[in-house]
């Protein structure tokens, strides 16, 4: 509660101000509005991306692995059999046994456009295989 000193008829009472003083808010609203107007453009991601090689260890793979290879010219082979992009998932059922939990190991020439990439992955996901691996080649680890 804020007091106003100073004599006005009697110098024993003191009165109580009722204004709000506002300054330390606006100074609050001031820090706040600067850390915003520095965090802001950090938040934002407009850098292009150039993807390295990587150089995981490789995983452990299964006895016996399930392909799914996407060749320069848009054909899709299960295994070393090509098939149709229509008949895709009824090609895995059989490779798989029906097992949609097994991992697919997606193999696709680096000709292809993402989006070709992407059209088939969604393919798989729509026919239940939600595990999927994407095959690489093994580039060399960086020396420290």
């Amino acid at each position: 509660m804020a007091v106003r000193l100073g004599s006005r008829s009697n110098a024993d009472e003191l009165e109580i101000q009722h204004e709000i003083n506002v300054t330390p808010f606006i100074d609050v609203i001031l820090v706040l509005l600067i850390i915003f107007m520095v965090a802001a453009p950090l938040a934002t991601v407009d850098i292009g991306v150039n993807l390295p090689a990587s150089t995981a260890p490789e995983q452990p793979r299964p006895d016996k692995p399930v392909f799914v290879t996407i060749k320069p010219d848009q054909t899709i082979a299960v295994g070393e059999t090509v098939v149709a992009r229509e008949t895709l998932a009824s090609a895995l059922d059989s490779a798989t046994n029906n097992h949609k939990d097994e991992t697919i190991f997606v193999r696709a020439d680096k000709s292809l456009s993402y989006g070709e990439l992407m059209e088939v992955m969604n393919t798989l996901r729509d026919a239940g295989y939600l595990k999927l691996a994407l095959v690489g080649l093994e580039a060399p680890a960086a020396k420290p």
